[in-house]
């Protein structure tokens, strides 16, 4: 709730982000106060899924905030789906995943944690993390919001994206889609990594 409520007021994305990371931290304790096999296998999903859409958002932050960091107020990004389709359709994409929305990584991530609580009866803790999760979709789709529905009163200069950065872009947007589509391999690798651990 912490996490989640100091991201609410955030103006700069990166402390966005950084404080909706603590909120996240505590998905995973949900899942590990299940205390089952199930439990671990879902900590270790999240992670994966995790990984790939955090650091693609913090890929499109720290590009678009050029230059000494100048660009990182979320008002900045106004206009930014009409000044750089790609860009923003990515942040989009890991924007909508840290939600939960489905066919993204982020979505099985919640859905296997909240499984594991519902089967070890903490229904109530099930509840939170829903509320939270309830809380955080009103950030994330602020940006989205900013990117496609408002016009720029000054608008950031978009630099164009070196080679480095696109690869890194395209293989954590596969890797999101990838685990939203098709969760069964790391699900299944990540159960039989918790049963190990038994």
């Amino acid at each position: 709730f912490l996490g989640n409520l100091a991201a609410l007021v955030q103006n700069n994305i990166k402390r966005m982000l950084a404080y909706s990371s603590i909120a996240h931290a505590g998905y995973l304790l949900v899942a590990f106060a299940a205390r089952s096999e199930l439990g671990v296998a879902a900590v270790l999903f999240y992670l994966a899924a995790y990984c790939a859409m955090n650091v693609g958002a913090f890929v499109v932050v720290s590009h678009f905030g050029g230059e000494g960091e100048r660009y990182i107020a979320i008002d900045d990004y106004t206009g930014l789906g009409h000044r750089h389709p790609a860009l923003a359709a990515v942040l989009t994409v890991f924007l909508l995943s840290l939600i939960g929305i489905p066919l993204t990584g982020g979505f099985f991530g919640k859905f296997y944690i909240f499984r594991a609580a519902l089967k070890a009866d903490l229904v109530w803790l099930t509840v939170l993390a829903g509320i939270n999760s309830a809380i955080a979709a009103y950030y994330y789709l602020r940006v989205v919001v900013v990117m496609y529905m408002r016009d720029p009163v000054t608008e950031a200069p978009v630099e164009r994206l070196p080679h480095g950065v696109t690869f890194a872009l395209a293989l954590t947007a596969l890797a999101t889609f990838y685990l939203g589509i098709f969760p069964g391999a790391v699900l299944q690798f990540a159960t039989r990594s918790a049963a190990l651990l038994r």
